[in-house]
């Protein structure tokens, strides 16, 4: 048994934050059919939440059948680090979902990097947070990011990294309900993909950054039209997040988005949360080095 199992850590709840793109531009297509990005990366506190049971070395399962069964990314994040260390372990996931799927919000990708960070907490597996990172690329361009767990500038395909240090605020968060998929947006004919590059900035709200995936997702789910064009009355700030369903507004203080959230015109489901610059999972976990190298 590790020392983090004999020490009851195996009990522990681990956070999967959300984080929001506080604008998204696709700068080029490259030669593999990919999108060249610039996004800018914060996390919420809305969160899913997990929790592991150390199995035989080999051995990995859900606790209980869940999105994508015995593909979800948690698994493949468990068995891709097992293929990737020394140290042989089995591990059953317990994953309590909360953040919506296909709302942009990153959640499939939280949950994967939660995963590594967290199994190589609780058996030593004594990874860096770059090699964890290049273990949860293998699964989506979102998850070193959450790895890292700090507000970033980040282009490429989402995966080079800057931090910075953009303004926070309070977020009220709405899910009209829709969930779209990043794949099926990533093709459509009408996306923007020629966005002029821009500096790395911490300032992202300027009049000139915008996500470009939001005319096309409005213009194909109604609802989503619907909720950010009543959000965009009441917040200084609103946008979409990623490409997904979900719509944001930033506000100053909590009292306000709160009071925002009292006068929704319909009863979608939403979130009064903080907007932050480190993830809670960052910040629960002990000191661990550096994340992030700034450029």
């Amino acid at each position: 048994m590790t020392p983090a199992a004999a020490s009851g850590a195996f009990d522990t709840s681990f956070p999967a934050p959300a984080k929001i793109n506080r604008f998204l531009h696709i700068t080029g297509r490259r030669a593999d059919g990919y999108h060249e990005l610039q996004t800018v990366f914060q996390f919420l506190g809305l969160e899913d939440t997990l929790r592991f049971e150390p199995l035989p070395a080999g051995r990995f399962e859900m606790a209980r059948a869940g999105i994508d069964g015995n593909d979800n990314l948690c698994l493949r994040a468990a068995r891709r680090l097992a293929g990737a260390v020394e140290t042989p372990f089995g591990v059953r996931i317990h994953l309590e979902k909360r953040i919506p799927v296909g709302g942009g919000l990153g959640g499939g990708s939280s949950d994967a990097a939660t995963t590594l960070v967290a199994l190589n907490h609780l058996f030593g597996l004594g990874c860096s947070v770059q090699q964890l990172a290049a273990v949860g690329l293998e699964m989506g361009a979102d998850v070193p990011v959450f790895v890292a767990g700090q507000a970033a500038w980040a282009e490429g395909v989402g995966e080079q990294l800057v931090p910075v240090d953009p303004d926070t605020g309070w977020v009220l968060l709405i899910d009209p309900g829709v969930s779209v998929a990043t794949g099926a947006m990533f093709g459509c004919a009408e996306l923007t993909r020629d966005c002029p590059a821009e500096t790395i900035s911490s300032a992202v709200d300027a009049g000139r950054f915008r996500n470009v995936f939001e005319p096309v997702v409005r213009a194909r789910y109604p609802e989503v039209d619907r909720a950010l064009a009543w959000l965009a009355e009441q917040a200084p700030q609103a946008h979409l997040s990623g490409s997904g369903g979900c719509v944001f507004g930033i506000f100053s203080d909590e009292a306000a988005a709160r009071a925002a959230q009292s006068a929704q015109p319909v009863a979608w489901r939403s979130w009064v949360t903080p907007l932050v610059n480190v993830s809670p999972l960052q910040a629960w976990l002990p000191p661990r080095g550096a994340g992030l190298e700034a450029r």
